[in-house]
């Protein structure tokens, strides 16, 4: 196994699932007839489900929509997201120096799979359902370099895992909130990863 481990979370980091995601909303809307805002919900992406969904749902009813939103997700979701500006070339760039790029993610494996498989993003290893400092196990166990994310909470997963967290500022958490979440390294996009990993890699031997 190389040393090179880069772990890359996957929604508005390496996916925008934005437009699949608010699709899959909007049927769960049609299906249970709760009002779910989709676009406000797709503005904050990043924690679990079942926190966005305690937003809609009364707590009795949130394990039924969590189980209802993923069943409709394959149908709704994977189409329509795309790669984000510069995500298959840092994937690639990890790769070229002989690195293996593992996805960490709140979303369930599964789901997150059919992402990676429809769009090509290779990935060497997936965790899923995991977020903030609970990917920090992931993180450890398959021995990660550094952790690429766009929100807070990648940071504190990269902080508590004992490696560096580079923030790229592609999601809900603006590059000054990232940086004082502890980012080592704040990108405007992974357009900027190709040309930035070298000193990252640096960065995290010095570490």
């Amino acid at each position: 196994m190389s040393p090179l481990m880069v772990g890359f979370d996957l929604d508005m980091t390496l996916v925008d699932s934005r437009p699949g995601i608010a699709a899959a909303y909007r049927a769960l809307t049609e299906r249970t007839g709760v009002a779910v805002d989709a676009e406000l919900a797709v503005s904050r992406l990043g924690p679990p489900l079942r926190t966005e969904l305690a937003h809609w749902f009364p707590p009795e009813r949130i394990e039924e929509a969590v189980t209802l939103y993923r069943e409709l997700y394959p149908a709704y979701a994977i189409t329509p997201t795309t790669p984000m500006p510069g995500a298959e070339a840092a994937v690639r760039a990890v790769h070229e120096r002989g690195g293996r790029v593992m996805v960490v993610t709140s979303k369930i494996g599964r789901l997150a799979k059919l992402h990676l498989d429809h769009l090509g993003l290779a990935a060497d290893e997936l965790a899923g359902d995991l977020f903030a400092e609970q990917k920090a196990t992931a993180l450890r166990e398959h021995g990660a370099t550094f952790y690429v994310g766009d929100h807070v909470a990648d940071m504190a997963a990269a902080r508590t895992a004992g490696i560096p967290g580079v923030a790229v500022a592609t999601g809900p958490c603006a590059a000054a909130e990232l940086s004082a979440a502890g980012a080592c390294l704040v990108l405007n996009d992974l357009v900027e990863f190709p040309r930035a990993v070298d000193r990252i890699i640096g960065l995290a031997l010095e570490g």
